[in-house]
């Protein structure tokens, strides 16, 4: 099966037509959005803060107080870190990103990962405007991820921080729950093997149609 994200799965069950176009087919390219643009400015400008001390930018001012926060905790800091695991079918292993020894089955970022001897702390941010539709079902596999890449980390503190609205989302992981973690996702992953070996992708009518790039679909409200 070809390696999955949150991202990737999160389109697939948003709708498997888009998910062949995007990441099978390839035949077509997703539109970068201003509010995307914007996302990834700011993931940008808390990397460099945090990793190389670069000032904030003044319109991101209102980032600094959870910034500063993070800072404080003490570890080794990690931004946007690469990961790759690998499974079989009945174990999960760290691999690289994009490995050419191991079959990579599963690919994260995470935004930052504080590793601090047996606990580490891990964050990723969100610029939405509130936390009404968080999903930690990300961090979940981040986590998971970490414990893999880490084997000394025994206990994770995780959230999603919402820098517009400074609201933190907190979940705690423990490492002998690695299995558990992942296993979440598999009736999802199940479902994809499915499309995949069918060749069958079916398309899902919704409120997000309006700005869907695969053009061709008869639910595409550009039609």
């Amino acid at each position: 099966m070809t390696a999955w994200s949150y991202s990737s799965l999160s389109t697939f069950k948003q709708c498997p037509k888009k998910y062949y176009h995007l990441r099978i087919a390839k035949d077509v390219k997703d539109v970068s959005t201003q509010a995307l643009r914007y996302g990834n400015e700011v993931h940008k400008a808390a990397e460099l803060y945090i990793r190389d001390g670069v000032p904030i930018p003044k319109k991101f001012d209102f980032i600094l107080k959870s910034l500063d926060a993070l800072n404080k905790i003490e570890g080794d800091k990690h931004c946007e870190l690469k990961f790759g695991v690998s499974y079989d079918g009945a174990e999960y292993s760290p691999c690289k990103f994009f490995d050419k020894e191991k079959e990579v089955w599963w690919r994260g970022i995470a935004d930052l990962v504080i590793v601090n001897g047996d606990k580490a702390y891990l964050v990723d941010y969100k610029t939405g405007k509130n936390a009404k539709y968080a999903d930690t079902a990300q961090l979940d596999a981040l986590a998971a991820a970490t414990f893999l890449h880490f084997p000394e980390v025994q206990t994770i503190k995780s959230a999603l921080l919402y820098v517009v609205s400074n609201e933190f989302i907190r979940k705690e992981h423990n490492r002998e729950f690695i299995k558990s973690y992942f296993a979440g996702f598999h009736p999802d992953l199940d479902r994809l093997a499915v499309a995949e070996e069918s060749n069958v992708w079916n398309a899902v009518s919704g409120p997000l149609c309006a700005y869907c790039p695969v053009t061709k679909c008869p639910h595409n409200r550009r039609n």
